[in-house]
């Protein structure tokens, strides 16, 4: 049995719904997705607001440290109504997670453009001239938006299996969902974008980014194929009947799923569960993430 899903004695903490005791694991797999959750509320509020979560909901921090680097993103007015609503998802996922299980504080967390163009040029194997920048334009923000969700959700699907309770699976559901719509809208809004090359001195398009960005999240994650960029050789779209890929998914088009283990080797930037840095310069937090570091 893999480390994060050993057997666990019941957790004594909390209880969930009115006289119902949830299992330790299930409290595992349900807090260790809010380290993705504090990632994406903090880049998509600073993106579209210009502020983080400490301005909308204090509370829902924790009290953990502020986020590194966020910044308003110069944004056409349509997609800084998507970001927007993106922000205000996150933070309903966040009260979600903390009204079924005790958390923990928000991690420490890298969102600048710095750290987002180490990844970006990480993907492409080269340095850019100029660096890549998230919060500079409208394209540059749907490219680095595409890094974060996608690795969330297919978390959510290796989870959905582990879960012990209904309680815990309706919310996983529920999260699921939404994070699966918004990796659609992104990826349908650079899909349309596709062939445009936005860095002309970068001499790669949209499409080719997302692809090389997927290639390194494999390469991060370990366990094979799990990511697919916008557009792929015939075979591996669907049916073995299209290059256009604008919803990833494996041979039979069902979404992919991720262990924390490989989650954390591709969020730390490291390969390694037990090695953080990237987007966790502290390392993310919960038991599972925890008992990795440790």
């Amino acid at each position: 049995m893999d480390k994060e899903w050993g057997p666990r004695p019941p957790y004594r903490g909390f209880f969930g719904a009115p006289g119902s005791l949830l299992p330790q694991s299930d409290v595992d797999l349900l807090e260790f997705p809010l380290n993705l959750e504090y990632l994406e509320t903090e880049f998509f509020c600073w993106s579209g607001l210009g502020y983080g979560l400490d301005a909308i909901d204090a509370n829902l921090t924790g009290g953990g440290p502020p986020s590194i680097g966020g910044q308003s993103a110069s944004l056409t007015p349509f997609i800084r109504d998507v970001a927007t609503q993106f922000c205000y998802q996150e933070v309903g996922h966040l009260r979600a997670i903390k009204q079924t299980v005790r958390g923990f504080p928000r991690p420490l967390l890298d969102i600048s453009a710095a750290n987002f163009g180490k990844i970006v040029e990480q993907a492409l194997n080269t340095t850019l001239d100029p660096p890549f920048n998230p919060y500079e334009n409208s394209v540059n923000f749907l490219i680095a938006s595409y890094i974060i969700p996608y690795v969330g959700l297919t978390g959510y699907v290796g989870a959905n299996p582990k879960l012990l309770t209904p309680q815990a699976r309706k919310l996983l559901a529920g999260l699921l969902a939404v994070e699966s719509a918004q990796d659609a809208v992104i990826r349908t809004l650079l899909y349309e974008r596709g062939m445009t090359r936005p860095m002309a001195s970068y001499g790669v398009g949209v499409a080719e980014i997302t692809s090389h960005i997927s290639d390194l999240r494999n390469e991060l994650g370990r366990r094979g194929v799990k990511d697919e960029g916008l557009v792929v050789p015939p075979e591996d779209g669907p049916e073995g009947l299209t290059v256009g890929n604008v919803i990833a998914g494996d041979h039979l088009s069902l979404a992919y799923d991720r262990t924390p283990e490989e989650i954390l080797g591709i969020v730390y930037g490291t390969g390694n569960p037990a090695q953080h840095g990237g987007f966790f310069p502290q390392g993310a937090d919960g038991r599972i993430a925890r008992g990795f570091l440790a």
